[in-house]
């Protein structure tokens, strides 16, 4: 967009004259964004009116959430899947309180996000108006500047253009993240007035954050892998735009490949290098591998060190004294501060210049280079006629429950049956719960990219909102989300947005009727068996009553008639009940409180 025109007197005065709004939407529509989700009301009604006009000519639209948490969720999803900014809304007072929780996970994430949040009319500040959420009343801006990268009031016109780039600036971080706009109903609705020399907001520029090297450190990293002699790469959510040139790195130095639960997403799980997951719901192959005595050099680079990614790393004392943590965010450095040192940087600058360094002088490369050949990769079992699950290179926790036939279906032999038979380019949204630590484990995407985890704050409910998010980003391309029938329960209205948008959206509903978390989790601790259990729902009733199909699987000949090529074609939602046996316990006991030992 070339910049916003002036109004010119011969508009069509039948029409509602242009409104500040109405920019606000151009501005968004500038950078690449087609969605709004959030809840209509009162005070965001402009914004509304402004978006309405946009859907008529094929600009940015609404899509209507049934709760503003769930719209939150969707702009995630749309986030993670398009690389766009996740953009969300509410009215003002409750509906901004609503989208906290999801706002405050894709912050706990890095997840970029513009959220919208209306107020009551400037001249209503202070009396007790509807609503009314200003600095004298239920103060939002100052909630929501705990959860985001920035929240500011527009309290007049003349700040939105201004107010607006900052926002956007701060979504991009380095961390990543969401930032806030509270906006009263009369500004947003105010004529839309630009002078005629006003220049052109250049947007582009905010969400393309530039390659940055420390040429200092990188040397020292370059001298360290110098003398290693077995290095291991540990790799965070964080690795997306460098991935493609962190693989390469890892191949020519032949090194072992491990992830975080939510990185794992971006290696395949066939590649004969990776040897699974480290951390909460994790592998041994991985565990034994970093605790290997001969590893002296361990590579970490785009994580965040959370407890849930690696465990309480600050107790492991020798692992330590072998890590270099590299990122893009210094922040991120304050949760590794026992390691040898720190690389700030681009990833994938950094690791391009790595590449281009080993290839360019092979003598001076790590001591590892061209030892140690490669396990089988999965093709090759795959060509032998074997099972290609699990991967060879991966130790799982039971791997005979992956084939039982047993009823109700072993939640391991559901994890097996969809990473072979959904389509291999379906995207799979794992909710918080249960379903995290046997995706995690037993779970194995075909496609690089596609396996998506919001384990930074742990909401439930996040991967049934992420999934219609994550559907309208990738249009005709099948989603799965998995969740359990305690975080359904409290989300599983926005199945209604999905039917409504007609997306190909599959929900597998693992039904054990009860919070499984905090039951396993209680067990597993000696606490009392309290407050876990769940009522009895017919979940395919409810979800046909919605308007999705919906089956009920109990049995793994159920399971083995389901045509998921066609479910996933079909135009719309589809919800598959699967009750699982209650009583398997989730591969998460073991590496709950450490890296493993």
């Amino acid at each position: 967009m070339a910049g916003s025109p002036e109004i010119t007197a011969d508009k069509d005065l039948s029409s509602p004259p242009p409104a500040l709004a109405d920019l606000l939407v151009e501005h968004l529509e500038q950078i690449g964004v087609e969605y709004v989700f959030g809840v209509p009301g009162g005070a965001i009604e402009p914004l509304y009116n402004a978006l309405a006009r946009s859907s008529r000519r094929g600009g940015p639209r609404p899509i209507v959430a049934r709760h503003e948490s769930g719209a939150a969720f969707m702009a995630d999803g749309y986030a993670r899947e398009t690389g766009k900014l996740g953009v969300c809304c509410s009215t003002t007072g409750p509906g901004a309180t609503n989208l906290i929780t999801g706002v405050a996970s894709a912050y706990a994430d890095n997840v970029p996000m513009l959220v919208l949040t209306a107020q009551t009319a400037l001249p209503r500040f202070g009396k007790m108006a509807l609503q009314e959420s200003s600095c004298t009343a239920v103060n939002t801006v100052a909630m929501f500047q705990s959860c985001t990268r920035y929240s500011s009031l527009v309290s007049h016109r003349g700040q939105l253009r201004g107010k607006l780039v900052s926002a956007i600036s701060a979504t991009q971080g380095p961390p990543a993240g969401p930032a806030h706009l509270s906006i009263p109903m009369d500004v947003l609705g105010s004529p839309r007035r630009l002078r005629p020399g006003d220049p052109p907001l250049d947007l582009d520029t905010l969400i393309r954050p530039p390659a940055l090297i420390d040429i200092e450190a990188l040397d020292k990293l370059w001298a360290e892998l110098g003398q290693a002699k077995r290095i291991v790469l540990l790799l965070g959510d964080g690795c997306g735009e460098a991935i493609e040139h962190i693989l390469e790195f890892a191949e020519l130095l032949n090194a072992p490949i491990l992830t975080c639960p939510s990185g794992k997403r971006w290696v395949n799980p066939d590649h004969p290098q990776y040897l699974g997951v480290l951390g909460f719901g994790g592998h041994s192959s991985a565990c034994n591998c970093l605790h290997d005595d001969g590893v002296d050099l361990i590579l970490a680079a785009g994580s965040r060190f959370s407890e849930m990614d690696f465990g309480d790393w600050e107790r492991e004392a020798s692992l330590n004294r072998k890590l270099i943590h590299i990122d893009e965010a210094i922040e991120h450095f304050t949760r590794s501060p026992l390691a040898r040192f720190h690389v700030c940087g681009t990833l994938k600058a950094i690791f391009k210049t790595l590449v281009a360094r080993v290839k360019q002088a092979p003598g001076s490369s790590p001591s590892l280079l061209g030892k140690a050949p490669h396990p089988p990769s999965l093709k090759a079992v795959v060509s032998q006629g074997g099972q290609a699950f699990p991967p060879p290179q991966i130790s799982v926790e039971d791997p005979q429950k992956c084939f039982s036939d047993a009823s109700p279906i072993k939640p391991q032999r559901l994890m097996r049956e969809l990473s072979l038979r959904c389509p291999q380019q379906t995207r799979f949204c794992i909710d918080a719960g249960n379903s995290w630590a046997w995706a995690t484990h037993y779970l194995h995407p075909r496609s690089r990219g596609l396996y998506r985890v919001a384990m930074g704050f742990g909401s439930m409910g996040w991967g049934i909102g992420a999934a219609v998010g994550t559907a309208l980003g990738c249009p005709g391309s099948p989603v799965l989300c998995l969740t359990g029938d305690g975080s359904y329960l409290m989300s599983g209205q926005e199945l209604t947005v999905a039917v409504a948008e007609k997306l190909p959206v599959i929900f597998v509903l693992l039904k054990d009727s009860a919070l499984g978390m905090v039951k396993h989790g209680q067990r597993l601790g000696g606490g009392e068996p309290v407050a876990f259990e769940l009522p009895e729902v017919d979940f395919v009733q409810v979800a046909l009553a919605m308007g999705a199909q919906a089956e009920a699987i109990r049995s793994v000949n159920d399971l083995a008639g389901l045509d998921f090529d066609a479910i996933c074609k079909r135009q719309g939602p589809t919800l598959l009940e699967v009750h699982i046996d209650s009583e398997e316990v989730p591969p998460m006991a073991a590496r709950m409180k450490t890296l493993g030992r």
